[in-house]
């Protein structure tokens, strides 16, 4: 099998367009993710008995179910609901965010009970209430620790994008579709594909690996 290089460099400006995409949807996945999950991750953790019923709910639905039947109920069946088409673009985001949000409550619970439990009692003990203790004292704590899971739910979600592909959205892996129902170059494009994958996520680990550094150094400081 003769490999094709020239058919490469023809794709590489659509496959990169694709990727710009995926950056995109995966940016204001996991941006939406971390308010939702922030905000489910205290409920999790409030003496609310609904909220926190609500937010067990949501995290155990989202990750028990997979993430393709959460694209197909969003884009398929939600219209059907509602009486409206739903924007391809519209429906990879909210898929992707509901999803990530999930995952990421699961983090900043787990970074929020790493917290010595003294912190919240001297926080109270100053006067402040438990949101002004949560906000000021715990949760800057608590992101120290979480970024190392942070980053690898955003390296995650990166590849899990790809799955938006079953609705048609051109993003990185619905561009090399395309591209090898034109071409026939199946090796050489899904090659390309997996490297393009892979310089993005190589680059989210030591965009994180720096942010452990910095805040390291902060502290010894």
């Amino acid at each position: 099998m003769k490999f094709d290089f020239q058919l490469i460099l023809d794709s590489i400006p659509l496959l990169l367009q694709g990727a710009a995409v995926t950056i995109e949807i995966t940016a204001m996945a996991v941006g939406i993710g971390l308010v939702l999950g922030l905000i489910t991750s205290i409920c999790r953790l409030s003496h609310m008995k609904a909220l926190n019923i609500l937010a067990v709910c949501y995290v155990n639905v989202i990750r028990g179910t997979p993430m393709l039947v959460q694209i197909f109920l969003i884009y398929f069946a939600l219209p059907m609901v509602i009486g409206e088409r739903i924007n391809p673009f519209v429906a990879a985001v909210a898929a992707c965010s509901i999803n990530s949000g999930a995952y990421v409550s699961e983090i900043f619970r787990a970074g929020i009970q790493s917290v010595d439990r003294g912190q919240m009692e001297a926080g109270r003990s100053l006067g402040l209430s438990w949101g002004q203790t949560m906000r000021y004292v715990i949760l800057p704590q608590a992101f120290k620790h979480v970024i190392p899971p942070l980053g690898n739910e955003f390296i995650s979600m990166t590849k899990e994008t790809s799955l938006v592909s079953v609705i048609g959205f051109e993003e990185l892996t619905r561009r090399g579709q395309l591209i090898i129902a034109k071409t026939y170059g199946s090796f050489e494009i899904w090659m390309t594909v997996a490297a393009i994958y892979l310089i993005m996520t190589l680059g989210i680990a030591r965009l994180v690996s720096y942010l452990e550094k910095r805040f390291a150094t902060d502290d010894r400081n």
